[in-house]
C-alpha cells in the first residue's frame, strides 16, 4: 500500500529538531520526508505477504503458523532447532543469557551496538577481530567483513578458550558500511574456533545481501543461487540469531537458530520467561506466516539485484559528487565520512551526529549516526569510544522507495556537503541514557542554539 508523505518548511523542521534534542530518532514520523532511519521493520510487503496474514493460526499453544515459519528457517538457513523471538534483540538477549558469564570474553568482527550491550550487560568483554580494512572508510577491500585469523588466534591465546563462549560474526557488517564476509573467511574462521571447542554463532540479518556480494565477488560462487550460497553461508556455524525485520522483509521478528539440541532447549525456557511460548516467541501466528513467505521471496535473484541496485544508484550519485562515502557501497545502507565532510569539527563535537542533524534541516532525510555516539562509553572507564569509523548512515528500506525519492536524498546530501563550511559548531549531549544512547540522546549545539554560523 502508499503512504502520503509531506514536505515541511525548514522552519517547520528547525522546531521539530530543536524539540526532539537534535536526535533525528526522536522526531516524529510526520515531520520526516524521506526515512532512512533503518531498514528494519521498514519494508514493504508483497501482496503475498498479506494474503499470508489471513492465514494466520493464533492459537497460543502450538499454531500451524508456527510450523510454516519453521520449515522456511530451516529449509533456507539449515539450522535444525528454531525458536521465535519479538525481533533480533530478544535473540542477542536469550544467547547472552545462556552463554555469557562475568569475566568472558567475545570475539567478533566489528561490534554493533545491541548485540555488545547484551554482551557486556551479562559480564563479558568484546573484542574486534575484523580485518584493519574494515576501519578504513576509503579502502576497496570487497569483503570488508573478514575476520583476521591473527586476530583471533590471539584473543583464544591470551584469554584460553575456556573465557570464550562463542565467537559472534555478523553477515553482513553493519557498523562497518554493510560490509560482507567471505565463505572461504567465515569457514576458516569457524575451523579455527572450533579446533578450540568454541561455538560460532551469526547475525543473519543480512546475510541474504551478504549471499549477493559473494555470488558477485568470490571466485566459485557466480553460477551458485542465493539461496544455496545461503545455506552455504550458514552451514559452518552453530546457530543463528536473526532480526526477520530486515532480510526476510516483514515488519516485526525474529528468531533464535541452533543445532545443539541441549542449548535450543535451554533458550526455550528462557524465551518462555522474556519473550512467549516458545512457539510463538512474542509474534502473532500472522507474523510468522508473513515472515516464512518473505524468507521465500528474499532469496529470489530479481528481488536482491534490485535492492542492491537501488543502494548503488544512491552511493554512486554521492561519490561521483565528490561527497565521502564508505566503500565498496554496503548491501543495506550508504554511509557518509562525517569526519572527513565535517573534518573542521573534533572528535569530541559529534561530527556524526552533527551530520545527521544537518541533513535532516536541509531536506527533511532522517538518516542516523554510527559513530561516537552509538559506540557508547566504556564500562570500565567511562570514557567515550570513539571508533576509526565515523559517518551518517543512510539506510534504504527494501520495496518503498522510487528513484525520484532516491535523488531528493542525494541531492539533500550533496548541497550539505557543498555548504559543509557553513556547520561551525557541532553537538553534545544534553541527556545522555545508559545504553543504546543514540535513541533516547539528546544534544544542543557546542556554542548558541544552531550548528550553524551566522
Amino acid at each position: 500500500m502508499v503512504e502520503s508523505i509531506h514536505a515541511r518548511t525548514r522552519d517547520h523542521r528547525e522546531r521539530a529538531l530543536r524539540s526532539a534534542g537534535w536526535n533525528p530518532c526522536l522526531l516524529r514520523s510526520e515531520d520526516v520526508y524521506i526515512d532512512l532511519f533503518t531498514d528494519s521493520g521498514t519494508n514493504a510487503m508483497s501482496d503475498r505477504q498479506w494474503s499470508a496474514l489471513m492465514r494466520g493460526d493464533e492459537a497460543y499453544a502450538g499454531a500451524q503458523s508456527f510450523y510454516v515459519f519453521e520449515q522456511a528457517v530451516r529449509t533456507h538457513y539449515g539450522y535444525e532447532h528454531v525458536i521465535p523471538v519479538h525481533q533480533g534483540r530478544g535473540g542477542e538477549n536469550i544467547l547472552s543469557r545462556c552463554l555469557i558469564r562475568p569475566g568472558t570474553h567475545i570475539p567478533g568482527n566489528m561490534y554493533f551496538p545491541s548485540t555488545r550491550a547484551h554482551q557486556e550487560l551479562n559480564g563479558a568483554t568484546f573484542h574486534d577481530v575484523i580485518v584493519d580494512e574494515a576501519h578504513d572508510a576509503d579502502g576497496e577491500h570487497p569483503f570488508k567483513g573478514n575476520v583476521d585469523l591473527a586476530k583471533l588466534r590471539a584473543v583464544i591465546t591470551e584469554h584460553g578458550a575456556a573465557a570464550i563462549p562463542y565467537v559472534s560474526l555478523a553477515a553482513t557488517v553493519n557498523m562497518a558500511g554493510g560490509q560482507p564476509i567471505s565463505i572461504a573467511n567465515l569457514t576458516e574462521t569457524c575451523d579455527l574456533a572450533h579446533a578450540s571447542g568454541i561455538p560460532v554463532f551469526l547475525d543473519t540479518a543480512r546475510a541474504v545481501e551478504n549471499a549477493w556480494f559473494v555470488k558477485q565477488r568470490e571466485p566459485g560462487w557466480a553460477h551458485r543461487s542465493i539461496a544455496d550460497i545461503l545455506l552455504a553461508l550458514c552451514a559452518p556455524t552453530d546457530g543463528a540469531v536473526m532480526s526477520a525485520k530486515k532480510d526476510c522483509l516483514a515488519n516485526i521478528g525474529g528468531w533464535i537458530a541452533l543445532r545443539d539440541r541441549d542449548l535450543a532447549e535451554q533458550a526455550r525456557g528462557l524465551v518462555l520467561l522474556y519473550e512467549g511460548l516458545h512457539t510463538y516467541g512474542g509474534m502473532a501466528g500472522r507474523d510468522m506466516e508473513a515472515i516464512a513467505q518473505g524468507i521465500a521471496e528474499s532469496v529470489t535473484e530479481q528481488h536482491i539485484r534490485a535492492r542492491i541496485a537501488q543502494v548503488e544508484y544512491l552511493g554512486h550519485r554521492l561519490d561521483t559528487a565528490g561527497v565521502p562515502i564508505v566503500h565498496p557501497i554496503g548491501g543495506h545502507c550508504v554511509c557518509i565520512d562525517a569526519t572527513a565532510v565535517l573534518a573542521h569539527l573534533p572528535r569530541t563535537a559529534l561530527p556524526g551526529q552533527t551530520l545527521a542533524a544537518a541533513v535532516y534541516l536541509e531536506g527533511g532525510v532522517r538518516g542516523v549516526e554510527r559513530g561516537t555516539v552509538s559506540a557508547g562509553r566504556d564500562p570500565a572507564t567511562g570514557e567515550n569510544r570513539y571508533p576509526s569509523l565515523e559517518f551518517l548512515r543512510l539506510a534504504l528500506p527494501r520495496r518503498v522507495y522510487t528513484q525520484s525519492h532516491i535523488d531528493h536524498v542525494a541531492d539533500t546530501v550533496i548541497r550539505v556537503h557543498r555548504r559543509r563550511d557553513r556547520i561551525t559548531r557541532g553537538l553534545t549531549f544534553t541527556y545522555e541514557p545508559p545504553h543504546l544512547r543514540f535513541f533516547q540522546a539528546r544534544f544542543a549545539p557546542t556554542e548558541g542554539t544552531s550548528i550553524y554560523g551566522s
